[in-house]
């Protein structure tokens, strides 16, 4: 897939194309219908398959005290609408200056003009331009004038909970990772570098991987079955998100402990996969108390995973 960004100062050569519009800030099941749309349609018109997102989340610019926490970082966006099969993916930087385009003038411009869209597929949610304005609706009004067909992506819904990001940060916040998984059609993950922790997991007897994150957060504090890779090989992994209790600590850590495995892992990027959720974190009365459960732990994350 090739990436774009930004539009100036040389507009991408682009031939006639789908256009999959929308900030794409899961790329959950919802988005997939869209992007899956977008590609389809390029292959019955012989056109290019692009996606036209935008970075950062246009409230980060707009009203940053209300911006969402990423779920995902925008290189693992990036690697997801490439698997759905775009050809193209063009990232357009949000600035105030872009959210001041009128909507009319971003579709004629910059949709059909520069990305040379014969078709506009979108969420039935998704809005843009000046004010907000822009949505689905007034892109079906347009699309007579401007020679292009609009598709509209109806909601839609898993186990009757409708599918959207705010619904998988809900999930993900109340540590329901199963839940999440339904709604994001995979599970959620966290990527980090293993960076030299305090060194308690190794003399508790389950030496842990520090996993410094690449982004906020957002899954509620517990242990974790997990899965990882280390040397191309998958591993699995218990993994605890909080703050140790235990030891009167108050700064969140993630920490892995992998499975049948002993090596050094400093410096190196541990991609975790979150399987399902083991138990809440808790303190416990005594450091014995904790060595006896993360052995419990273990033997839970094997069965699950």
């Amino acid at each position: 897939m090739r990436i774009v960004r930004g539009l100036q100062p040389s507009p991408p050569d682009l031939p006639p194309s789908v256009v999959a519009l929308g900030a794409f800030d899961g790329i959950h099941l919802a988005h997939q219908t869209i992007l899956d749309l977008a590609v389809a349609r390029a292959h019955a018109l012989g056109a290019s398959g692009v996606a036209c997102t935008f970075d950062p989340h246009p409230l980060q610019v707009l009203r940053p005290g209300q911006a969402p926490e990423p779920i995902a970082t925008l290189a693992e966006r990036l690697e997801l609408i490439a698997a759905r099969g775009i050809d193209v993916t063009v990232v357009i930087p949000f600035t105030l200056e872009l959210s001041q385009v009128e909507p009319e003038a971003f579709v004629e411009e910059v949709l059909v003009g520069t990305l040379r869209a014969r078709e506009i597929v979108v969420g039935f949610n998704h809005t843009f331009g000046r004010g907000a304005r822009g949505d689905a609706r007034l892109l079906q009004s347009l699309a007579p004038r401007l020679g292009f067909r609009a598709h509209v992506i109806p909601p839609l819904e898993v186990g009757g909970t409708p599918v959207s990001s705010s619904a998988v940060r809900d999930a993900l916040r109340a540590g329901d990772v199963a839940a999440a998984r339904r709604l994001l059609g995979r599970p959620w993950t966290l990527r980090g570098v293993v960076v030299r922790g305090a060194g308690r997991g190794r003399r508790l007897g389950f030496p842990t991987a520090n996993v410094a994150p690449d982004r906020p957060v957002l899954v509620a504090p517990g242990v974790y079955a997990c899965t990882t890779e280390v040397a191309g090989q998958r591993r699995r992994a218990v993994v605890n998100v909080g703050v140790r209790p235990t030891f009167g600590e108050d700064t969140l850590a993630v920490e892995a402990y992998l499975l049948d495995f002993s090596g050094d892992l400093y410096g190196q990027t541990l991609r975790l996969v979150f399987v399902s959720r083991v138990r809440e974190e808790r303190r416990f009365p005594s450091v014995d108390a904790l060595r006896a459960q993360i052995a419990a732990d273990v033997e839970t994350a094997r069965r699950r995973l």
